[in-house]
């Protein structure tokens, strides 16, 4: 039979698991807050220039800003923000169109995501993340 001492330490190792986990957590949004990215939209602060991404998103934006044409049947379509992960807006604000994956046998993951305001946002990820793009 296990003695009172030891029976006691074993009922302490979860709660300071516990508060180890909790410590871990508020250290995480502490980094993510100082960092600027806001994961729960998965919309990172600020705007990045159109020249600091990959060639293709360039490309992309000419195409949309010429009317096209456009090498998907899907580019245009209504982004419906389901993951809610740029701001709210109303049905149909927003419009996406694919950015090629070089290499890809299929339209991959790189979108450009416009809003009827003229917003851009890069997602390199399939909607994970974005970052608001300035076009100039």
């Amino acid at each position: 039979m296990p003695s009172p001492l030891r029976r006691m330490r074993r009922l302490r190792r979860p709660q300071i698991a516990l508060i180890a986990l909790i410590a871990a957590v508020g250290i995480g949004y502490a980094i993510n807050a100082a960092r600027g990215d806001d994961h729960h939209t998965g919309l990172r602060s600020g705007t990045v220039a159109l020249s600091t991404l990959p060639p293709e998103v360039a490309e992309t934006v000419h195409l949309i800003e010429a009317g096209g044409p456009f090498p998907y049947r899907q580019d245009g379509e209504i982004f419906n923000n389901a993951e809610h992960r740029l701001p709210d807006e109303p049905h149909a604000y927003y419009r996406e169109y694919t950015v090629p994956t070089l290499g890809s046998a299929d339209r991959g993951a790189r979108r450009v995501i416009t809003g009827k305001n003229g917003e851009y946002y890069y997602t390199p990820d399939h909607y994970e993340t974005f970052v608001r793009v300035d076009p100039r």
